[in-house]
């Protein structure tokens, strides 16, 4: 009895035994047909096909899309990626680089901002910046310039900037003293340069309600905005006459 028992035990053992050897040749034999996916970025398709059979390996090429950083006909991205552990015989999927997508430079010229940028928005283009310009004979609010200029060749997707005419520079001037002038010299002087007349009142505080027509023998006493201020050609200036 005690023979049969001893006879069982090695017959479990040699069984355990074989299992192991068993699992572990099968441990080998599956990782020994694993490889590492090669790094096809950038690469041709040619390039590419000759790395991955190196290493028992297929290439599909699956999609294609416009990239600017990608010269056209190169790898521009991989499934598996570069490094992962795959079985002999894997296909690995990639997507190949149309180039930079070519886009047409529209004309704004001589349109509004407003239209201008809606123009080149529909393009799916954007705009870079808008510059304003004072510039003497062009109609306000309107392009004069741009950059890249009209029908542009060989860009990509690009940011437009404009030069757009803005309204003509107010030039401002110190407010010269009319004090003790006539107002009748003194109307004609802000005539000449560009300023507006507005109330003549009496200088003193019980005196007659303002006169839109001074005589123009009165004195000027005192004028609003003062003499030395900085004011905008074309401003108004009031005064107080004797």
């Amino acid at each position: 009895m005690r023979a049969f028992f001893r006879f069982v035990l090695r017959a479990l053992l040699l069984i355990v035994v074989f299992l192991v050897s068993m699992l572990t040749a099968m441990r080998f034999a599956i990782h020994g047909r694993e490889v590492a996916v090669p790094d096809l970025l950038s690469k041709t398709p040619s390039e590419a096909q000759r790395l991955s059979e190196a290493e028992g390996l297929q290439v599909e090429i699956e999609r294609q899309y416009f990239s600017p950083n990608v010269p056209e006909g190169r790898i521009l991205s991989q499934a598996p990626p570069a490094g992962s552990k795959v079985r002999r015989g894997w296909q690995i999927r990639v997507a190949q680089s149309l180039g930079p997508q070519r886009v047409e430079i529209p004309s704004v010229l001589g349109q509004s901002q407003r239209v201008a940028e809606i123009n080149i928005r529909r393009r799916g283009l954007e705009i870079a910046g808008v510059a304003l310009i004072a510039m003497p004979g062009a109609d306000p609010d309107q392009v004069l310039s741009q950059s890249p200029p009209p029908s542009a060749s060989g860009i990509s997707a690009p940011k437009i900037s404009l030069l757009v005419s803005g309204p003509a520079a107010t030039q401002a001037v110190v407010m010269p003293s009319f004090v003790g002038q006539p107002m009748g010299t003194v109307r004609q002087t802000l005539e000449d340069a560009g300023f507006h007349l507005g109330t003549v009142a009496p200088a003193a505080a019980d005196s007659a309600a303002p006169s839109s027509a001074p005589a123009a023998a009165s004195i000027v006493v005192s004028q609003t905005p003062p003499a030395g201020e900085k004011v905008l050609l074309g401003a108004t200036i009031n005064f107080q006459v004797r």
